[in-house]
């Protein structure tokens, strides 16, 4: 049985075990969080490269040693050339989902670093970034060993990307999917990692490496110009927040589902069960999801063109009003569609106490499959999620930006204590989130414990279309029957599936220690000094 591991000087968690020890080795060097989170950043997307990407978006959330929380949006914008007439005139009654015209966002990520960066020196750091992404850079060019998870997921998808995207140049070299052990290489990927060490990364945007991203762009027919690039910069906000019993915490702003994440916590409260993980446990944490992915789908969008601040939606009223439509014997209705997401959530906490919460994402597996000809980018699909409909909730628009499930978790106890936690998966995210939160803080488990305990998701993620109660068949039979007892639409399915996500989660106690874990379904590590 795995367990929590503990230190007092750092520590990183991810999903992969070489992004940990790229943000320990930064820690180690006198990195402090952020510097370590943009290493441990820069390599998974190196290592992990089906589930993200430097074409993607960031999220994260900070939490200072000394001051209050604060927030990166690092997510990038539709592009000028993607407009619902655009998409009408080819055809298309919904944004593809692969190919250049599903790449038509700007890939917001690398912004995200730069910010982090510039707030990091302001706390006195002053590793280089070329120093930063020194791993990712090797990893790209020397090679990295290939994961279960790149194989299954390449064989899964290679039917749908279609010949013109560059995808099978890249993942299927010499003609053949890799095995697992392999050694996997990107060479453009490389480079195009050491000019961001070299240059910064505003030249992703503006410099040098802008103009060959755009003309990579331009080649492939996605609709985001160089003047989308330009146009692009990554913002410090302030984070959602909502008290919690014992606790403030604290979550991602629109266009991010970070609000649904703080309601849910805020309803169960409410009606919480004596302990963990039985049917009162599940089924009122699955009610309390429903409740508030009911806001979430009438209102979340793009800040900028919301009717209503997402802070209207955290009052006493509110919540109290969602607490009070869960019943704890029977199921509400459950009809949706649902969101997919490959994403990577990880975590850092330095020794002075400083602590972050990060989430970077291209969406779909492999995002829109497209990778750039000359600087070996994949790029995310994340403008899939828009409607070709001016009358819907999230209508493509260019300068807009898409609706995101990704929502990095951070909390702060009375006692003390600092949490940093959060997991891929799409709307399996503020449901897992809810779960690690309530078994850690409230039902006192280790956090490998919360975080090895059986899971279960209400809706789409990624690998799977139905949007039934999904659980894994490591819970009891007894809480399984009593929830489809309660009308639960319940589909068991294999003990520590992907489905659920790969979570993580730290704590550092006053007394400096921090405890950690890693999520058993990811190939992930938690590493600390």
């Amino acid at each position: 049985m795995l367990k929590s591991t503990f230190a007092s000087n750092g520590m990183v968690v991810a999903p992969h075990h070489l992004a940990a020890e790229s943000g320990l080795a930064v820690l180690r060097e006198g990195g402090n969080a952020l510097e370590a989170m943009i290493a441990a950043a820069a390599s998974i997307a190196v290592v992990y490269p089906h589930m993200n990407s430097i074409g993607g978006d960031g999220f994260w959330v900070i939490s200072p040693a000394n001051g209050d929380p604060i927030a990166i949006d690092a997510c990038g914008a539709a592009g000028t050339g993607a407009t619902i007439d655009r998409y009408r005139g080819d055809g298309l009654d919904a944004v593809p989902s692969r190919g250049p015209m599903a790449a038509l966002t700007v890939a917001g990520t690398v912004s995200g670093w730069g910010l982090a960066k510039e707030i990091s020196e302001s706390w006195g750091g002053r590793l280089p970034l070329s120093r930063l992404v020194a791993d990712a850079v090797g990893y790209a060019r020397d090679g990295v060993g290939v994961t279960e998870g790149q194989v299954s997921n390449t064989v899964a998808k290679l039917p749908e990307m279609g010949p013109a995207t560059g995808f099978a140049e890249v993942y299927t070299p010499d003609g053949e999917v890799p095995q697992v052990g392999d050694v996997f290489r990107q060479p453009r990927l490389a480079a195009t990692l050491e000019q961001i060490g070299r240059a910064g990364t505003d030249d992703f945007y503006r410099g040098d490496l802008g103009k060959a991203i755009a003309a990579d762009l331009a080649a492939v027919g996605s609709p985001v110009h160089d003047v989308d690039l330009a146009a692009h910069v990554a913002r410090a906000v302030a984070p959602l927040s909502l008290r919690v019993g014992d606790a403030t915490v604290y979550n991602m702003r629109p266009p991010t589902q970070g609000l649904a994440s703080l309601l849910i916590l805020g309803a169960y409260e409410k009606v919480a069960s004596a302990e963990a993980d039985g049917f009162d446990f599940v089924h009122r944490l699955v009610e309390a999801s429903k409740q508030a992915f009911a806001i979430r789908d009438q209102y979340v969008t793009d800040e900028s063109f919301m009717g209503e601040t997402p802070e209207s939606f955290l009052t006493e009223d509110i919540v109290a009003q969602l607490a009070a439509g869960i019943d704890p014997q029977k199921a509400s209705d459950w009809k949706r569609g649902g969101t997919d997401s490959d994403t990577v959530w990880l975590g850092v906490i330095d020794g002075d106490g400083n602590a972050v919460s990060f989430i970077q994402s291209v969406y779909w597996e492999f995002g829109s499959g497209v990778v750039l000809p000359d600087t070996g980018i994949t790029w995310q699909n994340r403008g899939a999620s828009f409607a070709l409909d001016p009358a819907a909730l999230n209508p493509l628009q260019p300068g807009r930006k898409p609706f995101h499930t990704l929502n990095p978790a951070m909390a702060r106890l009375d006692d003390g204590r600092v949490m940093s936690y959060g997991t891929m998966g799409g709307e399996g995210q503020p449901q897992t989130q809810a779960a690690v939160f309530n078994r850690i803080v409230r039902y006192g488990q280790s956090v490998q414990a919360a975080l090895t305990a059986p899971r279960w998701l209400l809706g789409r993620t990624w690998g799977s279309d139905s949007t039934n109660l999904k659980i894994e068949s490591r819970f009891p039979d007894s809480v399984i029957e009593a929830l489809r007892t309660a009308g639960q639409d319940v589909e068991v399915v294999e003990a520590f599936s992907d489905l659920m996500g790969h979570a993580g989660a730290l704590v550092r106690r006053p007394d400096g220690m921090i405890e950690a874990g890693f999520d058993p379904r990811s190939d992930g590590a938690a590493r600390g000094f």
